[in-house]
């Protein structure tokens, strides 16, 4: 069992903890909403996607979404992960990502959506 995402306590008093799946959807969405220069020890850790939700929303700012998502989560994710697909999409104010993996340890295929908008 590994600690839960967002830090909290379950309902005996203890820290929060999560099963693997879970464990590495958090790890995924922290890399996507962590910006660069937030950690302390790991400048460089994040992919930046949250400061490009303030941007015009474009196809650009997806395809370029898309190139810098892709590229942090095999830096930060590969030993963890493998990428399916990964797709980006921006609809108005809102900034959509979706993501297929398979995780290494068990082989399991996973979806997941992640989205912020304004």
């Amino acid at each position: 069992m590994d600690i839960d995402f967002p830090l909290h306590f379950d309902a005996r008093g203890r820290t929060a903890t999560a099963g693997l799946d879970e464990h590495v959807r958090d790890m995924i969405e922290q890399l996507i909403f962590t910006n660069h220069g937030e950690r302390v020890n790991r400048p460089e850790f994040g992919s930046g996607a949250l400061q490009l939700v303030f941007a015009p929303n474009s196809p650009e700012l997806a395809a370029t979404v898309q190139f810098t998502l892709q590229a942090a989560l095999q830096t930060w994710l590969g030993d963890v992960i493998d990428v399916g697909d990964l797709a980006v999409t921006a609809d108005d104010a809102r900034l959509t990502i979706d993501l297929a993996y398979s995780i290494k340890a068990t082989g399991e295929s996973r979806t997941a959506r992640f989205g912020r908008g304004l």
